[in-house]
């Protein structure tokens, strides 16, 4: 802002008038609504959406580790139970791909990462069993970008890593590619302009604020502005040309309510609507350029919550 702008200011023009002004806005908030709850409180779930519909997989209950799928109609606004996962997990990561849910890694009851890929076959309600990754991992993100699915980075039985492959569903194999700068866990990413942004996480018990993104066309990795507040345990997802980022844990003694948005092309951030329920260890699933952000723990550590909120950004 220039002088004569901060004078105006001060002499009783309102601030907004002075921005706008300037040919700055600031960043529409965006608002939020409650849907139909999910059948079962869980946490540390993964989801995906094919046709409409969204499938979310795995995750804590109360007394232990589910198989439990359930199903979502966006449009009925109703939920039912589908085919169980061959295995219950935790720390999953779901992502969709030609019409089928793929459900890569995880950790069991009792914390191993396994490397197991179960594929869903919605319209069959049929799982069946595809090629392990090369490295057992939980805690880590996935994305699609060019027909492709990547997985990136999280808790292997080494420790954190940093690693990312590359799965063909239509071959059935896998390849490495270059790893991530950061070795992480509790991490999110999402896909845009067949780029791979991924978000936060947490090393040795501490949240970071990094931003990579990884590109696939030349395998390489690359620096983003990092993330306004440090969080993990998060849940990303993509609208037009902006990623939001919700929710999160540690840090302090309670969940995170914020939303911040990224825009990869300016890599900027702005802050959105908060969540109306704080959690973490939820999921973030766009359907129709909403974002429906679903289940999680209310409080850090063990807690559980069928909630269902959906984020529609502002124009």
């Amino acid at each position: 802002m220039t002088r004569r702008h901060l004078a105006l200011a001060v002499a009783g023009t309102p601030i907004l008038t002075v921005v706008l002004a300037l040919g700055v806005r600031a960043a529409p908030a965006g608002r939020w609504e409650t849907r139909a709850p999910m059948l079962t409180q869980r946490t540390e779930v993964a989801a995906a959406a094919v046709g409409g519909k969204i499938y979310v997989v795995g995750g804590f209950v109360p007394g232990g580790v589910t198989q439990d799928v359930e199903e979502y109609d966006v449009a009925a606004n109703v939920w039912r139970r589908v085919a169980p996962l061959p295995a219950a997990l935790h720390h999953a990561a779901a992502v969709a791909l030609g019409g089928k849910v793929y459900v890569l890694g995880g950790l069991t009851a009792n914390w191993q990462p396994v490397n197991t890929v179960y594929e869903l076959d919605p319209a069959a309600n049929r799982w069946t069993t595809r090629r392990a990754m090369p490295t057992a991992r939980g805690a880590h993100a996935a994305a699609v970008a060019g027909e492709r699915i990547y997985v990136i980075a999280g808790q292997s039985p080494g420790g954190d890593t940093a690693s990312t492959e590359e799965y063909n569903p239509a071959t059935d194999t896998w390849r490495s590619r270059a790893p991530a700068p950061t070795a992480r866990n509790h991490l999110a990413a999402a896909a845009i302009g067949g780029r791979i942004v991924s978000f936060a996480g947490r090393v040795g018990g501490r949240n970071i604020a990094v931003t990579e993104i990884y590109d696939p066309r030349t395998d390489s990795w690359t620096r983003g502005a990092p993330i306004p507040t440090p969080r993990s345990g998060i849940a990303a997802a993509a609208v037009d040309n902006v990623i939001y980022v919700f929710g999160g844990e540690l840090g302090r003694p309670t969940t995170y309510a914020e939303s911040e948005a990224y825009d990869p092309a300016a890599n900027t951030w702005t802050t959105r609507a908060p969540l109306p329920t704080p959690r973490h260890g939820l999921a973030a699933v766009t359907v129709e350029n909403r974002v429906y952000v679903i289940s999680g723990g209310p409080r850090p550590g063990g807690s559980y919550s069928s909630v269902v909120e959906v984020f529609t950004p502002a124009d």
